[in-house]
C-alpha cells in the first residue's frame, strides 16, 4: 500500500465518524423536537451538556487553526517568545464560565434565549442592537472561518500531496454538511471527541520533535545557533515587545468573554456541577494543549530549519517524523481543532439568520411555524452560502493565517464584550450604550488595523476596548433608562 493512501485512510475514517455523529444527532433532535422545541434542541442541544462535554466543546470551539497551525507557525519563526505569549490563553475556560457561566445560564433560561442575540434582544429591547450584532457576527465569523478553511486545506495538502484546491473543496463540503445535518448536538459530541484527539496528538508530536532534535537541551542549543533571539522572551530582533505581550491579556484573556462561539456554550450546560467540573477540566487541558502545540512549533525549527512558510511547521513535522499511518492518525489533531471551530461558527451564523432574523422579524417570534425539516433546509442553505463566500476568499491564501484569526477575534470582542458583560452586571446598561459601544468598537478596531499607527507595540484591541467601554458608559447615561420590566427580569426587582 502506497504512503499517501496509508496516510489518508485515518483522515477519511475520522471524517466518516463525524458524519455518523451528525446522523445520530439528527435522529435524536427529531425525536425530541416536540418536547424541547426544535430551535432549542437544534441550536443548544436542549441545555443538557455535562461537565466533561462542556469543557471539551469550549476548548474545541476556542482552539482552531490559529492554535494548531498558525500559532505553532509563528512559534517556528519567533521561537520560545511566542510560546510564552500563547500561554496567556490558559484561563480561557475558567474565565468564561467563572464570569459568565452561572448568571448567563440563568438569564438564558428565564428569557428563553437560544442564541446570544436572543439574550441581547431581551436585555436591551432594541432592534438596532440585534441587527448590528447579527451583521458583525456574520462578517467577523466569515473572516475567522477563512483562516480555518485555509488551515484545513493546507493540512490536507501536506498530508496527501494533493493540490491545495482539492483539500479546500473536500474540507469545505465536509464541515458544512455535517454541521447542517446534525446541529448543536453533533457539534458538541464531535467537539468532545476532537478534544481528546487534540490532546493525544500534541503530546505525540512534541515527543517526536524532541526525540528527532536530540533531546530538549540539544533542541534549545540548535535554536540558539540559528538565532539567539529564538530563545529570548521578546524573540528575534525584539519581534514580540513587552507592550504587545500585555495587549494579549486583553485579546485572548479578558476579550474571550466577547467571543460568541464560547459564550454560547454557557447557555447549554445542564447544572452547576457541570459548570464547575468544566472550569477545572477545561483550564488544565487547554493549558496543556497550547503549551505542547506551540513548543512543538518552536522546537521544530531545530529539526526542520528551512521551511518556506511558518504555517507548514505543524503538518510538516507530523508527516516527516511519524510513519504514514500514524501521521494520518495524528494529523486529525489539528484537523479536529479546525473543524470544531468552523462547525461552531457555522451553527451560530446559521442561527443568526434563521433564529435571530427570520423567525423574529418574518414569523414575529413564532417558532412553532417551523418544522424540524424546515430548520435543516434553511440551515443547509445558510451554511452553503456562507461556506461558498469563504471558499472563494480562501482561493488565494496569505502566508500566516494566524493574523486573520486574530483580526476576527478582535472584531468580535470589539462588538460583543461590553454588551454581554455590562448587560449582565450593570443595571444602567441600556440600548444607547450598547449601540455606541458596538459602533465605536468596530470603527476604532478596523481603523487601527488598516492605518497601523505606531503604538509602541500595543495591539489595536487595547485602545479599542477602552474606547468601546467609554462609549458604552457615555451612551448609557445619555440614553433612555432601563425599563422596570428588564430590571425585574434580570435582577428580580422593580426600579424605584
Amino acid at each position: 500500500m502506497n504512503t499517501s493512501l496509508m496516510t489518508i485512510i485515518p483522515v477519511v475514517l475520522y471524517l466518516a465518524f463525524s458524519f455518523a455523529v451528525a446522523l445520530w444527532a439528527r435522529n435524536r433532535t427529531a425525536s425530541r423536537a416536540t418536547s424541547k422545541g426544535v430551535l432549542e434542541d437544534y441550536y443548544i442541544g436542549g441545555r443538557s451538556m455535562g461537565g466533561f462535554v462542556l469543557a471539551m466543546t469550549i476548548i474545541a470551539s476556542y482552539t482552531s487553526a490559529g492554535s494548531f497551525v498558525g500559532g505553532p507557525g509563528i512559534a517556528y519563526r519567533l521561537g520560545l517568545s511566542w510560546v510564552l505569549l500563547a500561554m496567556i490563553q490558559v484561563p480561557t475556560t475558567f474565565l468564561t464560565l467563572g464570569v459568565l457561566g452561572k448568571r448567563f445560564a440563568i438569564v438564558a433560561r428565564k428569557t428563553g434565549a437560544v442564541t446570544l442575540t436572543d439574550y441581547l434582544r431581551a436585555r436591551y429591547r432594541s432592534d438596532a442592537v440585534v441587527l448590528l450584532c447579527s451583521a458583525a457576527l456574520l462578517v467577523f465569523f466569515m473572516a475567522a472561518m477563512l483562516a480555518q478553511f485555509i488551515g484545513g486545506a493546507r493540512l490536507f495538502q501536506a498530508v496527501t500531496g494533493y493540490p491545495y484546491i482539492v483539500g479546500l473543496v473536500l474540507f469545505g463540503i465536509t464541515v458544512v454538511l455535517y454541521t447542517a445535518v446534525g446541529g448543536f448536538r453533533a457539534v458538541v459530541v464531535t467537539d468532545a471527541f476532537q478534544g481528546i484527539v487534540m490532546v493525544v496528538a500534541v503530546v505525540v508530536v512534541l515527543l517526536a520533535v524532541i526525540n528527532a532534535g536530540g533531546g530538549m537541551e540539544q533542541c534549545v542549543a540548535s535554536l540558539k545557533a540559528i538565532d539567539p533571539g529564538l530563545i529570548t522572551p521578546t524573540g528575534p530582533n525584539d519581534a514580540v515587545p513587552q507592550p504587545f505581550i500585555l495587549s494579549f491579556w486583553i485579546l485572548v484573556g479578558l476579550g474571550v468573554l466577547g467571543l460568541p462561539q464560547t459564550t454560547q456554550r454557557c447557555m447549554a450546560y445542564k447544572d452547576s456541577r457541570a459548570m464547575h467540573d468544566a472550569m477545572v477540566i477545561g483550564t488544565l487541558l487547554i493549558g496543556f494543549m497550547i503549551l505542547c502545540a506551540h513548543l512543538a512549533g518552536a522546537l521544530g525549527r531545530a529539526v526542520l530549519p528551512n521551511l518556506a512558510a511558518g504555517d507548514l511547521a505543524m503538518p510538516s513535522l507530523i508527516v516527516e517524523l511519524l510513519s504514514p499511518f500514524w501521521a494520518g492518525v495524528f494529523i486529525a489533531g489539528p484537523l479536529a481543532a479546525i473543524m470544531s471551530t468552523v462547525d461552531s461558527m457555522l451553527l451560530l451564523a446559521s442561527a443568526a439568520i434563521v433564529k435571530d432574523l427570520y423567525v423574529h422579524y418574518r414569523l414575529r417570534g413564532d417558532a412553532s411555524q417551523l418544522q424540524p425539516v424546515t430548520v435543516k433546509r434553511m440551515s443547509l442553505a445558510c451554511t452553503a452560502v456562507i461556506g461558498t463566500v469563504v471558499f472563494v476568499a480562501a482561493l488565494e491564501p496569505p502566508d500566516l493565517l494566524v493574523w486573520i484569526n486574530l483580526f476576527a477575534f478582535g472584531g468580535l470582542e470589539a462588538v460583543f464584550l461590553w454588551p454581554i458583560v455590562l448587560g449582565l452586571y450593570w443595571r444602567k446598561a441600556n440600548a444607547s450604550g450598547a449601540v455606541a459601544s458596538i459602533v465605536t468598537g468596530v470603527v476604532v478596531f478596523v481603523g487601527l488595523t488598516i492605518v497601523k499607527p505606531d503604538m509602541g507595540g500595543v495591539h489595536a484591541i487595547v485602545p479599542t476596548t477602552l474606547a468601546a467601554l467609554a462609549a458604552f458608559v457615555a451612551g448609557s447615561f445619555v440614553g433612555r433608562p432601563v425599563s422596570s420590566g428588564v430590571i425585574a427580569l434580570f435582577w428580580g426587582e422593580r426600579t424605584r
